[in-house]
C-alpha cells in the first residue's frame, strides 16, 4: 500500500487558492524556460557561427536535458524531508551564470558548461516550484499544476519569437539579453520564497488531526501505472525534441525557407501547446485524467504521419493542431502520478519533469547522430510514428480505480 500523511504542510488551512503566488511561480517558469528553451532556438545560430555538426548539436540538448534529470528527482526527494524555500532563488542564479557563458561562449565545450548551469537551475526549480503549487492550490490542484505548467509552456513558446527577433540580427551575442529574465525571476522567487517560509512557519504551530490515506491499488498496478506513464513520457518528448531541435532544419532544407520564418513555425507549435496545456486539467475533470492523457499522446498520430508529407500552408496548420493536442496531457499525467505516489509531491515532480527533460535529451542525441548519418527529412518521417505509444494509455488503472481510497485519522502536534 501507499500512504499519504496530510500534515499542515501539505494542505492550506484556509483551504483557499492562493492565486498571487501560482501567477508567481507561473511568471517564474514563463522565464526560467524561455531561458532554457533559447538553447534549441539557436542551435541553427551555434550551427553557423562555431561551425557544430548535427551531433554536437544533440549532444548540447542532451547534456541540457540529462543534467535536469538527473538532479530534479533527487532535489525532489530532499525536499520532501526538508523543504527549503530558499532554493528557489538560488537555482535561477544557476541559469544566470549559464546565460552570461553561453553568450562568450567560442567553441563547443563552453557551450556544453553553459547548458550543464542552466540546467541545474531548472533542476531546483521544477519540484520545488511545482511543491509551492501544491501548498497554494486549497482544493484546485488541477487548476494549479495547470496555471504552473502554462508560464512554463509560454516561456518555450516565445524562444522561436526571441530567436527570430534577437539571435538572427545579433548573433549568438544576443543571449546577453537573457540575463535581464533570470535577475527578473531571482525578484518574483525571492518573494514566493517568503511566502513558503510564512506558511511553513505558521503551519508548523498549528495543532490539528492527521489524516493517514492508504491508496488501495497493489503495488504491482501501481508499478505497471508507473511503467506505462514513462512509456508515454518517453514518445511525448523525444517527438518534442524532433520538432523543436530539428524541424526547423527540416523546413529550412525541405522548403527553402528563411531561419526566421522556419521559427514561426515552431512558435506556432508552442503557442498552442501552451493553450493546450492550460485547458488540459479542465478537460480532464470533465472527461477524466486517464482519456485525457490517452487523447493528448494517441490523439496527435494522424497529424504527426500527415506532417511530412504535406505543403507549408498545411504544415503550420498541422503544427498548431499537434501543439495543441500533444501538450495538453503533461499536468494530467503529473496529478495522475501524484495520485499514484500519494504524499510524495517532491519526488513525484522531480521525477517526471526529469525524466521530461532527460528522455527529450537522450531523444535529440540519438536524432542527432541519426541525422548526420540519414537525412533531417528521414528523422521528422520517423519521429512521426512515436506518438502511436500513445495506445498504452488504455491500460491504465481508470480513474475511479484510481480514486478508491481509505482514511483513518489520528491527532498529532506538529513541531
Amino acid at each position: 500500500m501507499n500512504f499519504m500523511v496530510k500534515t499542515p504542510a501539505a494542505s492550506n488551512p484556509q483551504n483557499t487558492t492562493v492565486f498571487s503566488v501560482l501567477f508567481a511561480i507561473s511568471l517564474v517558469h514563463l522565464l526560467n524556460d524561455s531561458i532554457q528553451s533559447v538553447i534549441p532556438a539557436i542551435f541553427p545560430i551555434l550551427h553557423e557561427s562555431l561551425k557544430l555538426s548535427f551531433s554536437q548539436i544533440g549532444w548540447i540538448a542532451f547534456t541540457l536535458n540529462v543534467t535536469a534529470s538527473m538532479f530534479q528527482p533527487l532535489i525532489g526527494l530532499y525536499t520532501d524531508a526538508k523543504p527549503k524555500p530558499f532554493l528557489l532563488p538560488a537555482g535561477v542564479v544557476f541559469s544566470l551564470l549559464g546565460m552570461v557563458v553561453l553568450a562568450f561562449a567560442g567553441s563547443f565545450a563552453q557551450v556544453i558548461i553553459a547548458v550543464i548551469l542552466i540546467g541545474l537551475g531548472s533542476s531546483v526549480l521544477h519540484p520545488e516550484a511545482s511543491r509551492v503549487a501544491y501548498l497554494a492550490a486549497g482544493p484546485r490542484r488541477g487548476l494549479a499544476q495547470s496555471i504552473f505548467q502554462t508560464g512554463g509552456n509560454i516561456g518555450q513558446a516565445l524562444a522561436p519569437v526571441f530567436t527570430a527577433l534577437i539571435f538572427v540580427p545579433l548573433g549568438q551575442f544576443g543571449i546577453i539579453w537573457f540575463t535581464i529574465a533570470a535577475l527578473a525571476a531571482i525578484l518574483v522567487q525571492i518573494f514566493v520564497a517568503k511566502w513558503y517560509r510564512g506558511y511553513m512557519t505558521r503551519q508548523s504551530t498549528i495543532k490539528k488531526a492527521v489524516k493517514v490515506v492508504r491508496n488501495n491499488l497493489p503495488k504491482s498496478m501501481i508499478a505497471y501505472a508507473m511503467c506505462i506513464l514513462i512509456m508515454l513520457l518517453f514518445s511525448k518528448f523525444v517527438y518534442v525534441a524532433s520538432m523543436t531541435g530539428f524541424y526547423a532544419f527540416y523546413l529550412i532544407d525541405h522548403f527553402k525557407i528563411s531561419t526566421e520564418y522556419a521559427q514561426v513555425f515552431i512558435f506556432a507549435l508552442l503557442a498552442a501547446g501552451a493553450v493546450g496545456t492550460f485547458l488540459g486539467g479542465p478537460m480532464a475533470d470533465r472527461f477524466g485524467r486517464r482519456n485525457m492523457i490517452w487523447f493528448s499522446i494517441l490523439g496527435t498520430a494522424p497529424f504527426s504521419l500527415l506532417l511530412p508529407y504535406v505543403s507549408l500552408f498545411w504544415s503550420a496548420v498541422l503544427c498548431v493542431i499537434i501543439g495543441f493536442i500533444l501538450l495538453s496531457g503533461f499536468s494530467v499525467i503529473v496529478v495522475y502520478a501524484q495520485e499514484l505516489l500519494p504524499g510524495k509531491v517532491g519526488t513525484v515532480s522531480g521525477l517526471f519533469f526529469g525524466l521530461a527533460f532527460g528522455l527529450g535529451g537522450i531523444g535529440s542525441a540519438v536524432l542527432g547522430t541519426v541525422a548526420d548519418a540519414t537525412s533531417i527529412s528521414f528523422v521528422i518521417q520517423l519521429c512521426a510514428y512515436l506518438p502511436l505509444i500513445g495506445l498504452l494509455a488504455a491500460f491504465l488503472p481508470t480513474d475511479a480505480r484510481l480514486n478508491l481510497v481509505s482514511v483513518d485519522s489520528k491527532q498529532a502536534v506538529t513541531n
